[in-house]
């Protein structure tokens, strides 16, 4: 089993800033992020992942004055940083392919894998916040649709851009004088719909061939591209039944764009609340849930369903009506389908999202429910987000891992070096460059006379 971190500096939960035991600075407080990050290795987690929007986590004052979601760092600046003090775990950032230009990504994402030896991932987004849009120049979000247009041609150019120099072309060869064979540059020369991309890339090809994608589409064309580009996909599931069909719905897609359906790794997100007993731990939602001021309960549900002013709805009324909107489509199904199943308030779907894919017990009880979506091909892993930070990290590499070692679901130390390796997954080939078989040096040269 595989497991990433989905780290938040005061912990994944709304209110998780306001808890006694997290910092209130816990976004910008770098040596927390190390405590963090250390911790997760010796706990042996594959990746350490930072969610991440190009703007603030929403503009209403009254909400957003309430909540630490306007004041976080840009994560790859904070992932170079924790690459210094890390030696193993593998280190994802979200960036969109919506407010990005690809040879921006390439060389960043590029440059972390050859900064931590190999332990790059790239969470690929579309962006689901229109408010990134007035950042960027634009007066609206992208269309649903174009967003992942724009987005399938995005990561076939950061692909090419990435294989700019063929394994072992750098030669950096001081008794010759060639640094680089040119044999091996291949500039991807990408002419498309969004993007004119010369090329090539201006650094070596990454020590993983290319980082890590990860991806967490859920709508129809949101699942059809996971499957097509995603190597582990996230997703948030509220029921074993439903992890599954979505389980078995992406590794079909998998296979139909010809790829092996066990190179595809699917994690739904789990955020466990462990404690000595079962009503301890659900005190600690409890308290977590006390503290969501009522701004904050409307603004969640407005954000989460689409661009809809709740302001003049009572909370403890239900939740209205709703058209198509150019939000994230597998949110608002999510929660509408909730609300309506369970006839909840607005207020009661907003604590419901707050604590949603909650895994509430002892250590034994959170590993049953690990082992039982594991082991029902519901997961290859799960992207666990910790409500509050640091305390549940520490809990949960404490007490649960320990337990899922004992039942031989999980490592006991790190047997290889890079994310691909944790993760099992196949480097991509690249071009070997071909030469004389008595001078390397001599066939550079004469690859640049030609």
């Amino acid at each position: 089993m595989t497991l990433g971190a989905l780290v938040h500096g005061s912990g994944g939960h709304i209110a998780a800033w306001r808890h006694p035991l997290s910092p209130p600075d816990g976004q910008l407080d770098l040596p927390l992020h190390i405590r963090l990050a250390r911790t997760l290795e010796r706990g042996t987690f594959d990746a350490l992942f930072l969610a991440d929007v190009v703007a603030v986590w929403g503009h209403d004052l009254d909400s957003l004055r309430r909540t630490a979601r306007a004041d976080h760092f840009e994560p790859l600046t904070l992932l170079a940083a924790l690459s210094t003090v890390t030696e193993r775990i593998g280190l994802v950032a979200t960036a969109t392919t919506t407010y990005n230009e690809p040879f921006h990504v390439a060389r960043k994402f590029a440059s972390l894998d050859h900064l931590s030896g190999g332990r790059a991932g790239w969470n690929v987004v579309t962006s689901v916040v229109p408010l990134e849009a007035g950042n960027f120049g634009r007066d609206t979000h992208l269309d649903h649709t174009l967003r992942y247009r724009r987005a399938e041609e995005f990561v076939e150019v950061v692909r090419g851009l990435w294989d700019s120099f063929a394994d072992g072309s750098v030669l950096r060869d001081r008794a010759s004088g060639i640094y680089y064979d040119p044999a091996g540059l291949r500039p991807p020369h990408h002419a498309g719909e969004h993007f004119t991309v010369r090329g090539p890339l201006n650094i070596s090809r990454p020590p993983q061939g290319h980082p890590v994608i990860f991806q967490a589409g859920s709508s129809e064309t949101g699942k059809n591209f996971a499957a097509r580009h995603g190597e582990v996909i996230f997703t948030a599931q509220t029921s074993l039944a439903g992890a599954r069909d979505f389980y078995a719905d992406v590794k079909r897609r998998a296979a139909a764009y010809g790829r092996d359906p066990d190179d595809v790794l699917v994690w739904p997100v789990l955020a466990p609340y462990v404690a000595s007993t079962e009503a301890e731990a659900r005190a600690r939602l409890d308290e977590l849930q006390e503290l969501v001021h009522d701004d904050v309960a409307r603004r969640v549900v407005q954000d989460n369903i689409g661009d809809l002013d709740l302001s003049s709805y009572p909370l403890d009324g239900p939740v209205p009506d709703i058209g198509v909107t150019n939000r994230s489509l597998s949110r608002q199904e999510l929660l509408l389908g909730l609300a309506r199943r369970e006839n909840l308030t607005i207020r009661q779907l907003a604590l419901r999202f707050a604590a949603v894919s909650s895994v509430i017990g002892t250590p034994e009880t959170v590993a049953d429910h690990i082992e039982r979506w594991f082991r029902g091909r519901a997961a290859d892993g799960f992207n666990v987000s910790f409500p509050y930070l640091p305390g549940s990290a520490e809990d949960f590499v404490d007490q649960v891992v320990p337990e899922l070692r004992r039942r031989g679901l999980f490592r006991t130390e790190y047997e290889e070096a890079t994310l691909r390796g944790h993760l099992g997954l196949p480097r991509p080939a690249g071009r070997p460059v071909e030469r004389a078989e008595d001078d390397a040096g001599a066939g550079a040269a004469a690859a640049v006379a030609r």
